[in-house]
């Protein structure tokens, strides 16, 4: 069993005052011994001839003894002294060796070892959290390197697609200018176009600006009782006047009673409504593009499901394509781009209402995307 630091000490210095003790009283005791024997024989002697020779050897011993004793118990004492000393400097310079070890390998950079503890002592436990310090660092800097990455893909993503509507609106800007616009069907075409392009990239930025606030958790909801029939329907016919102009059907249904309410913030339940969809009409291959948005009452829930007929997810991506960043395949290879913000902020809006966003898909077929929301419910007074 390892001592505690304190206890070493207070033994070895226990020890210390102890051991000397013990050889002093063993001295005393030796000489006095020698010297009660020595009376002993005087007064058994029939002879009182004491002559000079005898006492003085008998001084002699006396001194010899007390020179062995003397020079045993410095032996001992010097022993217990440096065995007690080195006992007490292996407990400290030990694992203070590990740490100085540690830090020069930290301030070289490297957080890739581990600083092996062995005891219960004081030290020890400063190496345990030591270790568990350099464990937090190694942590943190490979976050940082992949917070780096995202954001370096980040750029590139947003570099793309602010490249793609720009050079559209650009072109068509130039076609007006140069007369290529020449009859009011074209015209009325061409400013169609501008105004879906400066769309995206208006969506783009309030995409990224909205990211900035989830980084920070300062994402600002504003919360109140919505009924689900009347704004559900206001989110409908909003969208349904964007999809016109792409020329993509919308086709709603509500299958929720008149008076169901829902806690939520209007504003990001319309956000979530308008990333979903902006992903469907990203990736729609159909000639006849159709999405359906339906209301359904399920129990404690409303859940909303938004169909499309695109080209599908694959199986492998479909647990992935609500992290940050996350594209799939097909998207990476696509020109529509895509900086794979607009999912993961769905989900993060989702799970600060409580609730939880899910998709389904088939290659070739079609995506439909979930969500629910708590019902309100009015707790009765008593």
């Amino acid at each position: 069993m390892q001592m505690k630091l304190k206890t070493r000490i207070i033994v070895g210095f226990g020890m210390s005052i102890l051991v000397p003790l013990l050889l002093f009283s063993a001295t005393l005791y030796g000489l006095s011994h020698t010297k009660f024997a020595q009376q002993a024989k005087n007064s058994s002697e029939v002879v009182y001839d004491i002559s000079v020779g005898e006492s003085a050897n008998s001084q002699t011993q006396v001194k010899l003894i007390a020179k062995d004793v003397l020079f045993t118990a410095t032996v001992i004492l010097v022993f217990t002294s440096l065995s007690i000393g080195l006992w007490i400097y292996r407990s400290i310079a030990t694992p203070l060796v590990k740490l100085k070890k540690a830090t020069q390998n930290i301030k070289e950079g490297n957080l890739d070892f581990v600083l092996e503890v062995e005891g219960d002592d004081e030290f020890s436990e400063l190496c345990r959290d030591f270790e568990e310090m350099r464990k937090r660092l190694k942590e943190s800097a490979e976050e940082k390197v992949l917070l780096d990455k995202e954001n370096k893909e980040l750029i590139s993503n947003i570099s793309h697609d602010l490249k793609t509507p720009i050079t559209a609106v650009k072109g068509y800007v130039e076609g007006i200018m140069d007369g290529v616009a020449d009859t009011p069907e074209k015209m009325n075409r061409y400013v169609k176009t501008i105004y879906n392009k400066t769309n995206e990239m208006d969506h783009l930025i309030n995409e990224l600006t909205f990211y900035s606030k989830i980084d920070t958790n300062r994402i600002p909801y504003t919360f109140s009782k919505l009924n689900v029939e009347d704004y559900f329907s206001d989110c409908a016919e909003e969208t349904g006047l964007e999809l016109e102009t792409r020329g993509i059907e919308l086709v709603y249904a509500n299958y929720v009673e008149s008076g169901v309410q829902v806690i939520a913030d209007g504003e990001q339940i319309r956000r979530v409504i308008h990333n979903i969809i902006s992903n469907a009409i990203k990736y729609m291959d159909k000639p006849k593009g159709i999405i359906q948005i339906r209301v359904k009452d399920v129990g404690d829930f409303i859940q909303v499901e938004i169909e499309d007929n695109g080209k599908g997810i694959a199986a492998k991506d479909l647990t992935s394509i609500f992290d940050r960043f996350y594209r799939t395949d097909v998207s990476r290879n696509s020109s529509k781009g895509g900086s794979g913000i607009g999912l993961s902020i769905v989900k993060k809006i989702l799970e600060d209402h409580g609730g939880k966003v899910w998709a389904t898909s088939r290659l070739g077929i079609g995506t439909i995307m979930y969500f629910v929301l708590r019902k309100y419910q009015e707790v009765p007074m008593k």
